[in-house]
């Protein structure tokens, strides 16, 4: 059994779930199906939920209607016959009374989960009544009843095999099984989401939990690609990664995906295939746990990044001097992206900066302390293991005429980093790209 992922855009419109619904039947074999919203569906949930907690239930009425509304065409456009447009119409009908339910109470965050989970619901009810409705054997499980996080809010995934299983075991002979990607239950059962990875998170912890031969994540764009399509020319999908490879892509700024959510399928050794839903036949992206030695695969850039450097000549040589300085960043919970030291200092780059300040004045205990903001970090993927001799050199020449505030090499086997100016990441991926794609 293979496990495909579809995103909000990839079930954003009637048609689109057609398109879907064929491609998940037409090799015929049993199937696992991740769904998410359709698009826009969460930002107008989530619209709710703000209107609720400004105590103005008449604008979340609006945009219930508004909803219900477009629902309610979708339904015209989507089905054939009489009985299953009648039969997903009542089912709409009870999940905008139950939306509307929350204006006429107080509102909590737990129920802003509840609302906004309301659109995989939605999403996943329509494509399975479809595919009845088409005459395939299909069946909806709720994955409120087996996605469960623990109290650290991580997925658990003893809990999510047994449960799992029990239900497959429940529900033997279906050629589709259809479930909501992000959306599960916390250590309290109460409905929550998996944040990070969202759905994509959701169809590697079930690859995982089957365990499934195959994972496939189905978007809009063929694959990861080289370079960022939208800032550099002749840009081409990368058709296998190693999974160090893709996390370090993720990580450093490759939306496609997000860094943990392949975890799971690394873990369980079961390959994640990217596949882009527009051009089905496009071969996608392969991530395994496969290296393919001597090769630079990719370059990605995030942006949003802040460099923080910290000098005391005091320090030299002092024992406990990244330790204090570390601690600092632990205590207002802000992770470090790269690190360079010397003797006298060290400077860091963060992307969280919502206690710049305050980390800023209490690093000033300790030394002179610099902050560059607006700055990019680019990064180089591929096998860049230090006995591959020359391929630091192809990078940092590439990089020969941008000013580099600060180069990390040798923390990973997979990845160079550059910390630059955001005014010159177009050019810098330009550059990568002429240097090591495009000879």
């Amino acid at each position: 059994m293979k496990v495909m992922k579809f995103g909000g855009t990839s079930v954003g419109t009637p048609e689109r779930m057609k398109n879907v619904s064929q491609l998940i039947t037409e090799s015929g074999e049993q199937t696992f199906v991740v769904l998410s919203a359709m698009s826009g569906t969460t930002n107008s949930l989530v619209e709710i939920s703000d209107y609720l907690y400004k105590k103005n239930p008449e604008g979340a009425n609006e945009v219930i209607n508004n909803l219900e509304k477009k629902y309610m065409q979708h339904v015209e456009e989507l089905f054939s016959t009489d009985e299953y447009k009648q039969k997903t119409c009542e089912f709409l009908q009870s999940e905008f009374k139950f939306l509307r339910s929350f204006t006429k109470d107080l509102f909590t965050s737990f129920e802003e989960k509840s609302i906004v989970a309301q659109g995989e619901i939605i999403s996943t009810n329509m494509v399975v009544n479809y595919l009845q409705e088409c005459g395939v054997k299909a069946i909806l499980l709720n994955a409120l009843d087996f996605m469960r996080t623990d109290k650290n809010a991580e997925p658990d995934p003893q809990y999510i095999k047994e449960k799992l299983q029990a239900i497959m075991n429940d529900n033997e002979g279906y050629q589709i099984y259809i479930t909501q990607g992000f959306i599960c239950r916390n250590a309290y059962g109460e409905i929550d989401n998996l944040q990070r990875g969202g759905s994509d998170y959701t169809a590697s912890l079930i690859g995982a939990a089957l365990p499934a031969e195959e994972i496939q994540i189905w978007t809009d764009i063929d694959g990861m690609h080289n370079n960022d399509p939208r800032i550099v020319d002749k840009t081409e999908a990368v058709r296998q990664l190693n999974f160090e490879e893709a996390a370090e892509l993720a990580y450093f700024g490759a939306k496609i995906l997000h860094p943990t959510c392949v975890q799971p399928a690394k873990y369980a050794g079961i390959p994640v295939r990217l596949k882009n839903t527009m051009d089905p036949q496009a071969e996608g992206t392969i991530i395994d746990n496969v290296i393919v030695r001597g090769k630079i695969k990719a370059v990605a850039a995030k942006d949003n990044i802040t460099a923080i450097k910290i000098k005391s000549s005091r320090m030299l040589l002092a024992t406990g001097f990244l330790r204090k300085v570390f601690e600092i960043f632990e205590s207002y919970q802000t992770p470090i992206d790269m690190i360079a030291t010397s003797e006298v200092g060290v400077s860091m780059s963060i992307d969280k900066d919502d206690h710049l300040n305050d980390i800023v004045n209490e690093l000033k205990k300790y030394g002179t302390v610099t902050v560059d903001t607006n700055m990019c970090i680019v990064c180089v993927v591929g096998d860049l293991d230090w006995s591959n001799l020359g391929f630091e050199t192809l990078a940092t020449d590439a990089m020969k005429n941008i000013p580099v505030r600060m180069i990390s090499y040798g923390g990973s086997n997979y990845n160079i980093s550059f910390l630059i100016k955001e005014s010159d990441k177009k050019r810098a991926l330009q550059n990568l790209s002429d240097v090591l794609f495009n000879k």
